[in-house]
């Protein structure tokens, strides 16, 4: 099957940007070089197409009902223009996607889901949805989406948008009722998936195009999907496929301060992790620093000083910021603590791996 495209396709084939196939979309990897747009990231300011996101508005007069019914956080506590991450999840407790909500009002709120998941996030609200006095939208096809990330990403929006900025929170946003266009309003929040200051924009795709030029001829550095993956990690974000499966809950990944098990009513899912999260989770999410060069990948096996296998690597990389080899692992809650000493195979090899925390890089920005 053909690979989708979004619309900002005909520029990054123009700009010469490495392809490849991600989430059934045909996305940029890079442009000028992995390590040059991490740096831009973390000194000045980057520019990603995030357009293959997923969106899906929920309104009603129980919009607030359900969305808390399929959401690990709590939707009530947010303020309107306020925004809250959090997952969706089975049952069983495995994660259907992890999400940011943004509450317009108590019976308006909007959905972003990763591309990856999209279709089955939508099918998956819907049938949550039966019994509640709610709409569920997709509106995928409508809102195309940039992410401007790094320290100087403020200053940039608010020369090139005019728009003050100053005194907007992390996770608050803004509608834009002035640019509407096809009748999606603009959108604009400070979140990010990057460990630095930001803002993501969400508009008609036409819109999204003006902007993306408009921020280029500024002097901005695009950036690919190669460089968002290394900046996430060193920020101890997890990636839905990676540190979140349908088979790996929040309690084994770290995000219990993301799942509020007191929220009135609960949610689907909230019992299985109140009883993983009593008796503790068999395995854990954690944060390895490896000795010497070698870089272990998603998949390559986690084993104590025995030589047993004690889990598997998520995500690994030489980290770009710190010029260390680090990664994270699922592994046996027995080896969890910080300091553990552990071994990863890596080709023939056991490296020595020390467990350290998994949040690597501490993100400057503090709002």
């Amino acid at each position: 099957m053909e690979n989708k495209t979004t619309c900002l396709h005909a520029s990054h084939k123009a700009l010469g940007a490495l392809m490849a196939p991600f989430a059934g979309y045909d996305m940029p990897i890079e442009y000028d070089g992995l390590d040059k747009e991490h740096t831009a990231v973390r000194t000045s300011a980057g520019l990603f197409d995030v357009s293959h996101m997923g969106e899906i508005v929920v309104e009603g007069p129980q919009a607030l009902d359900l969305v808390n019914h399929i959401f690990t956080n709590d939707a009530a506590a947010l303020a309107d223009g306020g925004v809250a991450y959090g997952m969706m999840c089975h049952p069983d407790g495995g994660t259907v996607d992890d999400l940011l909500v943004y509450r317009v009002n108590a019976e308006k709120f909007l959905l972003v889901v990763n591309a990856s998941n999209a279709e089955k996030d939508v099918a998956w609200v819907r049938n949550a949805a039966a019994g509640f006095d709610a709409e569920v939208v997709d509106r995928c096809a409508d809102y195309g989406q940039l992410a401007l990330q790094g320290p100087d990403a403020e200053a940039i929006l608010e020369r090139e948008m005019g728009l003050e900025l100053k005194s907007m929170p992390f996770y608050t946003f803004r509608v834009l009722e002035g640019s509407l266009c096809g009748g999606v309003p603009a959108i604009v929040s400070r979140t990010g998936y990057t460990g630095e200051d930001g803002f993501e924009i969400y508009a008609a795709p036409e819109v999204i195009v003006e902007l993306w030029n408009r921020l280029l001829a500024a002097g901005v550095q695009p950036c690919g999907l190669g460089c968002r993956d290394t900046l996430r990690f060193e920020a101890g974000l997890p990636l839905y496929g990676d540190e979140l499966a349908d088979d790996i809950t929040p309690i084994e990944a770290g995000l219990g301060m993301f799942v509020k098990l007191d929220k009135p009513g609960g949610f689907i899912g909230s019992e299985a992790l109140a009883r993983q999260k009593a008796e503790g989770p068999a395995r854990k999410l954690v944060g390895l620093r490896l000795d010497g060069a070698a870089t272990a990948r998603h998949g390559f096996e986690v084993l104590d000083l025995d030589g047993a296998v004690v889990g598997h690597v998520t995500t690994g990389y030489n980290s770009l910021t710190l010029g260390e080899n680090i990664a994270m692992a699922l592994v046996d809650a027995r080896y969890a603590p910080l300091g553990s000493s552990l071994q990863v195979r890596i080709r023939r090899r056991l490296v020595p791996a020390t467990v350290v925390k998994k949040r690597f890089y501490v993100p400057k920005y503090k709002k």
